[in-house]
């Protein structure tokens, strides 16, 4: 039997505040299958953000476990953790996190360098090409429009072909007819990523979570709801 793409059991998080330990996160359960997609919503501070870094092995889990693809987080040190995301995955931040000292070319093409990727920097033009910005290879991030920045970020989470993409209120920075522009091309290079991809997106946005196969809906930490969209 296969694994899920992402498995999250009874997952809580609790952070140390200014006036001590803060709980993030509840006793989290789910599931996540191979090639599905799902938005996770909810109001400021149920936690949709803290659960997506937990599901990049970018924070660490207070209690419980978290596996991908069958791999459990708990058992690989920061090294290997970092090494499993360049090869498994990628993430859309809802700041870009663009390297402001390079050109755009070159940041989409880090996580093939970092790959040992033959002609990274062959793919990494090719995957400005499909997002459109084939012209502003060589512009730095601060000579681009914010609606510029996030899709070279799109195209460097996706040019190395993770089997799982997580984003992070992608369209958050950004007006709406730009942000609806974002979500099209999401979803076009999710298709192009790799085979039976699997996109996990926090949303503040209703309309575009009901895109997702899924809606999870979270509040105070917890997963309320989860249901599947039947279209």
């Amino acid at each position: 039997m296969a694994h899920p793409a992402l498995h999250l059991d009874t997952v809580s998080l609790t952070l140390d505040g200014n006036a001590g330990p803060v709980a993030i996160l509840h006793d989290i359960d789910l599931s996540i299958m191979a090639g599905e997609s799902v938005g996770i919503v909810g109001p400021s501070g149920s936690g949709k953000s803290s659960l997506l870094m937990l599901m990049g092995g970018l924070e660490r889990v207070t209690s419980g476990s978290i596996a991908a693809f069958g791999r459990d987080y708990g058992t690989m040190d920061e090294d290997a953790l970092a090494m499993f995301r360049r090869d498994k995955m990628g993430i859309v931040f809802q700041s870009f996190h663009l390297i402001p000292t390079m050109t755009a070319l070159e940041n989409v093409a880090v996580p093939l360098e970092l790959a040992g990727a033959h002609d990274a920097f062959g793919r990494a033009a090719a995957a400005l090409d499909t997002v459109g910005l084939s012209a502003r290879a060589e512009h730095y991030p601060a000579q681009m429009s914010g609606g510029e920045q996030q899709r070279v970020a799109l195209a460097r989470a996706t040019v190395p072909g993770p089997s799982i993409l997580l984003a992070d209120e992608p369209t958050g920075n950004l007006d709406g007819k730009t942000g609806d522009a974002i979500v099209d091309l999401l979803f076009s290079l999710r298709e192009g990523a790799g085979e039976k991809t699997t996109l996990v997106m926090v949303t503040h946005d209703e309309a575009l979570a009901r895109r997702c196969d899924r809606v999870v809906r979270m509040a105070d930490g917890r997963i309320t709801d989860d249901a599947r969209i039947v279209r």
